[in-house]
């Protein structure tokens, strides 16, 4: 616990206060003793050294002392050979310095799980000129997030999973009090729905600023998580108050702009801390949080805005997210193995006063420019969209889906009060069904993970990337299928249980096809995973603060029926998009300069 509360912001509060008297690294204690197979590879060049780093180095240590974090120091520079220290001293192989997600990977962190059972020392390499790069002292090193307990992961992927809900739930909790902006501010519907889509607009935007900043290692995740929740909470407080409706939306706008960091980096928080097999099972439980969220909220504040007024969804919005920063505040530590060695070379310069020491992070940045960053993060993805037809499909197959399943909040009030007479809270138990087609998709899915995917895995080896999407080219049928169920037996003849089952049916294959669609991206375009992602979370976004707009008047000119009709029409493009990607994804991959044509 006392190592949680260290690494979390509380705890680094608590040392910058103290000057690094309370909750010390290793590297800081009086008894730390450096490694000996490290003391070798600084006495095997001294003159490369201070004078006085000779004399502060403490006596080597024989005993599997813990420290850092992840497995990331590999050099992509040419580095020297260890040392032959022998078998005890070969460094672990780690994914980043291998193929992330393919083969070498799968076979780097199999030989991580066998190795952090016992205490190997990790001989330290040097660059061409002289660097040493900076590494865990041991296979089982307590800093490595992939070391860490079981309980302490789930404790940090629940955290960042609530973290997660609460910001979508924020945006269609608003739902609710449309009809009290109408008669406040004497404004159209349209106009009222624009605290909605601003919000939706917002957090499409944010990652293209967030995500870039987060894989800094000089930064890492957490400032980013809790500067912008922080600045999420104190948005929050004037949003109920606001007296005039140009305030109340620039509000919204910005609420889901600070909430966002939690759709940009959620995902590779998770990836520090999870093998290439175990990360699936946890991504599904922040893809629940994220896909379930929006739905929930209208049954958050279905009951209460009635009763107490359209300010009060708003208040519940700061009620739920101001615990939630103090938790992230107190308990959520920095899993970024980037940042954590290039603390960790900090401290062992400051300790020996060798200015040798150094991350492979703080490496790559030496020749880093802000253009770069700036290209990576807004340019590469539109690039790659256009000249690779494998990622357009994906940006506008997954824009479309998730523009549909924001319609759902303009559609339901033309269905349900008016064909099956229901209230606004009777609505918000409506959206319910999607709550129950994500647990129906997450059984399909994992028990797809668990029964054929991962035991192949296991046995035979990476398959090809388009082996991912066998569960997509049938689930791929279920958004039509789903779309014309509720197009058509939404009527006052039919029991409302009908149309709502052709939603769950639609959340469950949406929540199936687009697991498979995000595991392939980064499999298949490992080097630009993290810019596709964010520019997929705008391009989606984006789509869906205008069908926010255009679904009522799509619904008033068509009607019900037609205008859902038309939607299913748009979904085939899955159907066609996803069975071509299976069959000729390979030869796409294999013309394309952005993507790896095998694993």
């Amino acid at each position: 616990m006392a190592q949680l509360i260290r690494d979390a912001p509380v705890g680094q509060v608590i040392r910058f206060i103290t000057r690094n008297k309370f909750l010390q690294y290793p590297e800081e204690r009086a008894d730390f003793q450096l490694p000996r197979q490290w003391l070798d590879v600084l006495s095997s060049d001294p003159e490369k050294g201070s004078s006085e780093g000779t004399s502060a180095i403490p006596p080597a240590s024989s005993s599997a002392s813990t420290t850092t974090d992840e497995e990331k120091a590999v050099s992509r520079h040419e580095v020297e050979d260890p040392a032959p220290y022998g078998a005890s001293a070969t460094r672990t192989r780690s994914r980043p310095e291998t193929a992330p997600h393919g083969q070498a990977g799968l076979e780097a962190d199999e030989i991580h799980e066998i190795e952090k059972t016992r205490s190997i020392p990790i001989a330290p390499r040097k660059t061409k000129d002289g660097a040493i790069l900076v590494d865990w002292y041991f296979s089982d090193d307590a800093e490595n997030p992939q070391n860490w307990s079981d309980a302490k992961r789930a404790l940090i992927t629940i955290v960042i999973c609530v973290y997660t809900f609460v910001v979508y739930t924020s945006s269609a909790i608003y739902t609710t009090s449309v009809e009290g902006v109408i008669h406040e501010f004497g404004v159209d519907l349209t106009e009222a729905s624009l605290g909605l889509a601003l919000f939706v607009l917002g957090y499409g935007i944010g990652p293209l600023l967030f995500s870039p900043l987060s894989e800094i290692p000089r930064i890492g995740r957490n400032p980013i998580y809790i500067v912008t929740m922080f600045l999420f909470v104190v948005v929050s407080i004037p949003v109920p108050l606001a007296d005039n409706f140009a305030g109340l939306m620039v509000l919204r706008f910005l609420q889901g702009l600070f909430g966002s960091p939690c759709l940009a980096s959620g995902a590779a928080s998770l990836g520090d801390m999870y093998s290439l097999l175990n990360l699936p099972y946890a991504l599904i439980a922040w893809v629940s949080a994220a896909y379930c969220g929006p739905a929930l909220g209208p049954l958050l504040s279905g009951y209460s805005v009635p009763a107490m007024g359209w300010r009060w969804s708003l208040w519940e919005i700061l009620w739920a997210a101001a615990p939630v920063f103090v938790v992230m505040f107190a308990l959520l530590p920095e899993t970024s193995t980037p940042n954590i060695l290039l603390r960790r070379a900090e401290r062992l310069r400051r300790l020996t006063g060798d200015a040798r020491f150094m991350s492979q992070s703080e490496i790559d940045q030496r020749n880093l420019k802000t253009s770069a960053v700036v290209v990576d993060a807004l340019i590469k993805p539109l690039e790659i969209t256009i000249k690779d037809p494998a990622i357009l499909f994906v940006q506008v197959y997954t824009a479309i889906v998730y523009a549909i399943y924001y319609s759902f909040f303009e559609v339901f009030p033309l269905v349900y009060p008016v064909y099956y007479n229901m209230t606004v809270g009777q609505i918000g138990l409506v959206f319910l069904c999607i709550l129950v087609s994500c647990l129906i998709g997450v059984a399909m899915y994992m028990s797809y993970l668990a029964f054929y995917m991962n035991p192949r895995i296991r046995k035979l080896g990476m398959p090809v990337q388009e082996t991912r999407l066998v569960p997509a080219l049938l689930g791929a049928f279920g958004p039509t299928i789903g779309l014309f169920i509720f197009a058509w037996t939404a009527s006052p003849a039919i029991h409302w249980i009908a149309p709502t089952i052709g939603i769950t049916v639609y959340g469950a294959s949406v929540f199936v096809v687009t697991q498979c669609i995000f595991v392939y991206v980064p499999l298949s375009y490992p080097q630009y995973a993290a810019s596709l992602f964010a520019g997929n979370d705008f391009f989606r976004s984006a789509l869906a603060f205008a069908s926010i707009l255009f679904a009522r008047p799509l619904y008033s000119d068509l009607g019900v029926a037609r205008g859902t009709s038309l939607l299913g029409g748009l979904s085939t493009i899955g159907i066609i998009g996803i069975w071509l990607l299976y069959f000729y994804g390979a030869r796409l991959r294999s013309k394309s300069r952005f993507a790896v044509s095998s694993d």
